[in-house]
């Protein structure tokens, strides 16, 4: 036979496979073994199908031919696991899988076998740990072959229960150790816990455009720290009538929060891009007062003045009515800089609201002050059936002296002036 028949045969053979023509696949790698008897890929099939006829004997030979004649693939090496598995031999099924990591260490199906192994053994946490170095290497969900799926989505709900139980574990036994901290510092151990356990990972300040090194990623600052917030609160109910005056009155000057031209890549903001589901009512943009709107809302100014809002020419201070609709959600996103920090004044929170800025979960309260650092990923979500409604503005962050505010001002000024040159 020649050998372009012998490859019109393969091809065939191939075909058969893949369509899960079983029995036709059988006969035709017979065939292409008769006439090739070291063929890799006949023996390779035919083992594969002897294992899914639950034949170990037959497969076992097969697959030992295979990688005879292909010692360096390692998918043989896993399939010879699975026969062993059939039969009842760990300690060969195990070696199958250790040889196939000797000649490629990231072979992740090998590490899911070797995990699926530890936890019929019992070895849980053992097993949880080859799970996560399996998942780190795991293809995206598009590019996943379907074989693969089933065992990778088992090996994530096994990393997911050893990182519950684990957590729970350590919650536990730094409880009397918990109970001595004082307050301000609850959420950073709380988070500590959840990053040694793997349940979450730390959120870092990433500034979209100046980033001040070595301040301290903290995402609700203590309100303690703002000494206009007692007065800003007790004005809520008359900020309040005033955002609903500007909303009954103005309504059309509520511009969509997104507005992304056409040609940007929106990313996250394909969504909200020009939607009145995320609508602000400026009354301070980039730096700059909007003085119709600040005189519609004579309180709201007034209250803005007090507070001494970070002003760093072409960017902020920005202030403005955020109205989130309902069924809502904002994705995580970060802010222009850490220099500065975002002040929101709850005004209308109906219930099912949430609000996230890294690792922790806050919900507003109407007339409470939240304060945060928006260079650590943040998202809000309105999942009720009612309007949200927050009043937004930029404060500095009391980290920075008056020394350092001046050069956030200097610096980010002589950025603009370097690209207007042109």
């Amino acid at each position: 036979m020649s050998g372009q028949t012998l490859r019109d045969l393969v091809a065939r053979a191939a075909a058969a496979t893949a369509n899960g023509r079983a029995r036709e696949a059988h006969q035709l790698w017979s065939e292409v073994r008769r006439l090739h008897p070291t063929n890799v890929d006949a023996l390779y099939n035919l083992g594969k199908i002897a294992l899914d006829q639950g034949d170990a004997a037959t497969a076992i030979g097969m697959l030992q031919a295979a990688h005879q004649a292909d010692p360096k693939e390692p998918l043989i090496l896993l399939q010879l696991a699975n026969a062993c598995r059939l039969t009842g031999d760990v300690q060969g099924e195990w070696d199958c899988l250790q040889r196939a990591l000797a000649i490629d260490a990231y072979f992740m199906p090998a590490l899911l076998g070797q995990g699926q192994i530890l936890e019929r053994q019992g070895k849980r946490r053992a097993a949880a740990a080859l799970f996560r170095n399996a998942l780190k290497i795991a293809p995206p969900p598009a590019r996943c072959p379907e074989w693969l799926r089933a065992p990778l989505a088992y090996a994530q709900q096994a990393v997911d229960r050893h990182m519950e139980e684990l957590a729970a574990y350590l919650r536990d036994n730094l409880g009397s150790s918990r109970e001595a901290l004082e307050a301000g510092v609850l959420e950073r151990w709380d988070e500590a816990v959840s990053i040694l356990s793997g349940k979450s990972t730390p959120y870092p300040s990433v500034a979209n455009q100046l980033q001040v090194p070595r301040l301290p990623a903290i995402p609700f600052f203590n309100t303690e720290l703002f000494p206009w917030v007692e007065a800003l609160e007790a004005a809520t109910d008359q900020i309040r009538a005033e955002f609903l005056g500007a909303m009954r009155g103005h309504g059309q000057d509520f511009a969509p929060y997104i507005q992304y031209r056409e040609g940007q890549p929106v990313n996250q903001w394909q969504e909200l891009n020009h939607s009145s589901r995320w609508s602000s009512y400026s009354l301070w943009r980039s730096g700059e007062p909007v003085a119709e709107n600040l005189a519609r809302c004579p309180v709201t100014a007034a209250a803005l003045e007090t507070v001494q809002m970070a002003d760093i020419g072409g960017l902020c201070p920005n202030a403005m009515y955020s109205a989130l609709a309902p069924h809502t959600a904002i994705p995580p996103h970060h802010g222009e800089t850490n220099a500065r920090l975002v002040a929101h004044l709850p005004l209308i929170i109906p219930d099912n609201c949430l609000y996230r800025v890294g690792h922790e979960r806050r919900q507003w309260h109407e007339g409470k002050v939240l304060v945060f650092d928006d260079t650590i990923e943040h998202e809000a979500r309105n999942d009720s059936d009612l309007l949200r409604v927050v009043l937004i503005f930029d404060v500095w962050n009391p980290l920075l002296s008056k020394a350092e505010r001046d050069m956030v001002r200097t610096a980010t000024s002589a950025m603009r002036s370097f690209y207007q040159q042109e």
